[in-house]
């Protein structure tokens, strides 16, 4: 009898023991499936995240590649004509006129370029280095350029161009060049020689630049007669010059500024067009 009980109470033992041993080796079996679950959900989140990366990624790509094909350039539309004046190359409208401001941004060439602005008037301001010589001028010509309105280049200090050596010229004109493009990060597409005395160097430089050589059809401002804003804007509209591709000279000057927007207001009034200087043809 005491042989069956022994025998049964090793059978016990051995049946826990066996037990024991299949509930850790279950226990095993579960923590490495849940570790394992765990790896799968990181690695899940992880290529998630590369997908979300790339995603925005290309997204971002996307944007710039749009924006860059907003940006059109115009095709050329008028040239220019022996006389300074222009003219359509195909089928564009004949009754245009072109406004140009010289001597800037002196001091009135940031609020005649807002008030332009307003105005919905495209407008060439030609820049002479002297007026580009402190930050708060540099500042002045940037700001007139984020307004829309091209930089024309009308040398480094209004020299008489005929005057200078062909050292001096270069550096009248293509060291205002270098200049305007550290200010504006771009060089200027159309050249005004002082006085309207251009050479034959300086034609040579300006070709070299891709510049367009621009002189002017007609300008009153400069004479004393016109040195106020009401005789101003009745000559600059009423002139009998003012014909199909007149390109008008005006100034940084106190009473251009004050008469521009009768101009401006003037010279529509008669039917003309404003010209775009992104449709003028340059070299």
């Amino acid at each position: 009898m005491k042989k069956w009980i022994g025998l049964f109470l090793v059978l016990t033992l051995l049946l826990a023991a066996c037990s024991g041993v299949e509930s850790k080796e279950s226990r095993e079996e579960e923590g490495k499936e849940a570790a394992t679950e765990t790896n799968t959900g990181e690695e899940t989140v992880e290529e998630t995240g590369d997908t979300e990366e790339k995603t925005d990624s290309e997204s971002a790509s996307e944007s710039a590649e749009e924006s860059e094909e907003t940006v059109v350039e115009k095709e050329p539309q008028y040239e220019i004509t022996d006389n300074w004046s222009f003219q359509p190359i195909a089928d564009a409208n004949p009754k245009v006129a072109l406004l140009t401001f010289d001597d800037a941004p002196d001091q009135y060439a940031v609020e005649m370029a807002k008030t332009l602005k307003e105005l919905e008037a495209p407008a060439i301001f030609f820049v002479n280095g002297h007026f580009i010589d402190t930050e708060e001028e540099k500042a002045a010509l940037k700001e007139i350029h984020e307004l829309g309105f091209p930089i024309g280049n009308h040398t480094a200090t209004h020299a008489s161009l005929p005057d200078l050596t062909e050292e001096q010229q270069r550096e009248e004109i293509i060291g205002l060049n270098d200049e305007i493009e550290e200010i504006i990060g771009e060089r200027p597409d159309f050249f005004r020689a002082p006085f309207g005395q251009n050479t034959e160097f300086s034609k040579n430089l300006a070709a070299e630049e891709d510049m367009l050589v621009m002189n002017w059809t007609y300008g009153y401002d400069w004479e004393s007669e016109y040195q106020n804003a009401e005789s101003l804007a009745d000559i600059m509209v009423n002139t009998p010059l003012l014909g199909n591709g007149a390109n008008l000279l005006m100034h940084d000057r106190e009473w251009t500024y004050k008469a521009v927007d009768e101009i401006v207001e003037g010279i529509r009034g008669k039917g003309f067009e404003l010209l775009d200087p992104a449709l003028i043809q340059t070299p």
